[in-house]
């Protein structure tokens, strides 16, 4: 790769371990500086005993970059506001963001608890959106004073989010959520310089190689399909300068493929052009889906 992203100002969200770190990596080796933000949480979002931020940001010292750490809740309005503060205060500027933190609470609907809605919802949504929100405000009062940025924005879904994946209601939820997100953001702020777009990762993390062990297993030679580095070029691509244009998008990107999703679509469609009766509807609706394209598997669906 040649070094394009040379001097932007990067902030990635759960950067500590899997696809943040791969980024976080990604970005620095192009000569980004990186802020590399990471609570420290375990698989459940419960805390843990270390500071994976800190270490992946003197992974990227050691190997001559330029970055910091910051462990904040990036969930809760003062992490989230101190994240982007830490970027404008260390570096100067921000250019673009990564939102990329997660965690899972997998459980069948029936047996979900409450809490574990609200936690996975709040992380992986709630903790883009607070992220996104402060650096638009900075990236909006940029434009006003006659200094429009080449910013940007990529979120993280994922296929759970854009076909649904059995057992993981909240966590399909949240990802569906992040793609409505990433439009509106895309619409609203392309006027102040920033481009927003989303992907949909696979790749081997802590959370997809318990879910999807046998899938996500490291092959013991040739290509590593499941590697969360092979995502990172796509990242580190839509991150810079030369994605100018593209937003508004959600990619699939797993292993060499990238896709580009298509979403919801207006295909078969019948008009009366009067108030459609109970009893007619069979025929019309079934007629309907007969002409229309099957919707994609459900994830960890036996059907």
């Amino acid at each position: 790769m040649s070094r394009s992203r040379e001097g932007r100002v990067v902030v990635v969200t759960g950067a500590g371990r899997g696809l943040g770190r791969a980024h976080a990596l990604a970005f620095a080796a192009e000569g980004a500086r990186v802020v590399v933000n990471d609570l420290g949480v375990g698989l459940d979002g419960r805390p843990g005993a270390d500071s994976p931020a800190a270490r992946v940001a003197d992974e990227i010292r050691a190997a001559g970059g330029e970055a910091v750490a910051h462990a904040g809740d990036i969930a809760t309005t003062e992490g989230a506001a101190a994240l982007i503060r830490t970027a404008l205060e260390t570096y100067g500027r921000l250019d673009t963001l990564v939102n990329n933190a997660g965690f899972l609470r997998d459980r069948m609907l029936v047996n979900l608890d409450e809490d574990d809605w609200d936690d996975v919802l709040r992380v992986h949504l709630k903790g883009h959106f607070l992220p996104l929100k402060h650096a638009a405000a900075h990236w909006r009062a940029e434009a006003r004073a006659g200094r429009t940025p080449e910013a940007r924005i990529v979120n993280t879904s994922s296929g759970a989010g854009l076909l649904g994946s059995v057992g993981q209601g909240n966590y399909s939820a949240a990802k569906a959520g992040i793609v409505g997100l990433t439009l509106v953001a895309a619409a609203e702020l392309g006027r102040y310089g920033v481009q927003v777009n989303a992907i949909a990762p696979a790749a081997r993390t802590r959370m997809t190689e318990r879910t999807f062990a046998e899938t996500m297993a490291a092959p013991g030679s040739g290509f590593d399909a499941m590697a969360p580095e092979n995502v990172s070029p796509l990242v580190v691509w839509l991150g810079s300068a030369a994605s100018a244009g593209v937003t508004g998008r959600v990619f699939e990107a797993e292993g060499g493929r990238i896709t580009v999703m298509e979403g919801w679509r207006a295909g078969p469609t019948a008009d009366k052009g009067a108030r459609w009766g109970v009893a007619e509807l069979d025929a019309v609706v079934r007629g309907l889906l007969a002409r229309s394209t099957e919707p994609g598997p459900v994830y960890g669906s036996q059907v």
